[in-house]
């Protein structure tokens, strides 16, 4: 089994788990391969380039775990061609929070443009960016994270490259992206469902419910504990620990730093990965969002 050393990463979330509601979306007529460049920002989070109404240059993160289009608050100000015409209720991490939308918008990425495109305001996103968008926008391609050169390629069709590659199985869900891990506490093996979660900067974030039936806090080292903020500032509590061992497929992870709520049952409901994980691989995710492709960075 593959194995790589512990890299000591900071615990921080600036984004919603339960995404806003699905937008309509109006994306290119045909399917084009495109290689994006993006930049990896210091809480690996994946920053990239994109032009709002053919007028305003914003960083938007890439999120694997959204399947919308937003600004924060301190960016929209900044967006003139943005007009903020209604608002609804959404759901993040810390509740039920109420939101402003724009109703119809373009959007340029790359070589690909979509239009009649709903944008909505959050507070928060990766720290240096000026919001987020999912990969339903890339509906019908795969899509191919190359973290050593730093650039997102969207195929229409899986690349041949991926032969080299470990075929993982997906559970595609709600417009999210599982991925089946194995933890290693206390001498026992965990099997494990969790979100794919570009948003997220840290490796693992577990669901109460896991971090209590597996009394997690009590068998690893814990290193610290800190509080995060949601998109719309609700405040969260977490533990950092040190976990023994964690796997996808054959390649292991050892000393890979995790986070949990302890005390807490059911505000956190899944267990995620994030950036700090994510980018020890290079990644191809299939277009029908059924397998992911690994490949040890």
């Amino acid at each position: 089994m593959k194995r790589f050393p512990f890299l000591t990463v900071i615990l921080i979330l600036f984004t919603n788990q339960v995404s806003f509601s699905q937008t309509e979306i109006t994306g290119p007529t045909k399917r084009i391969a495109d290689t994006i460049p993006f930049e990896l920002t210091e809480h690996n989070n994946i920053s990239i380039k994109a032009i709002v109404n053919s007028t305003d240059t914003v960083n938007l993160m890439f999120h694997t775990a959204a399947n919308d289009v937003s600004l924060i608050t301190s960016s929209s100000e900044k967006t003139s061609s943005v007009v903020w015409d209604n608002s609804s209720d959404v759901q993040s991490w810390g509740g039920e929070s109420e939101a402003r939308y724009s109703s119809n918008n373009t959007l340029q990425i790359g070589r690909s443009n979509w239009d009649s495109l709903r944008i909505w305001e959050g507070q928060n996103s990766g720290p240096t960016t000026d919001g987020k968008f999912g990969p339903n926008l890339f509906e019908g391609h795969a899509i191919e994270l190359d973290f050593n050169k730093r650039i997102l390629i969207v195929h229409p069709s899986l690349p041949a490259k991926i032969e080299t590659f470990e075929k993982v199985a997906l559970r595609y869900e709600n417009d999210l992206m599982f991925i089946e891990g194995i933890s290693r506490i206390g001498g026992k093996d965990y099997p494990q469902s969790f979100l794919i979660h570009s948003g997220f900067s840290g490796s693992i974030l577990y669901d109460d419910e896991f971090a209590v039936s597996s009394n997690i806090g009590s068998q690893i080292e814990i290193t610290s504990e800190q509080e995060l903020k949601d998109s719309y500032n609700n405040i969260l509590k977490t533990k950092k620990g040190t976990l023994p061992q964690f796997s996808i497929g054959s390649t292991s992870v050892d000393s890979l730093t995790v986070g949990f709520f302890e005390g807490s049952i059911g505000r956190q409901k899944m267990s995620v990965i994030g950036g700090e994980l994510l980018k020890r691989f290079h990644v191809v995710i299939d277009a029908d969002r059924e397998n992911i492709y690994l490949k040890a960075s």
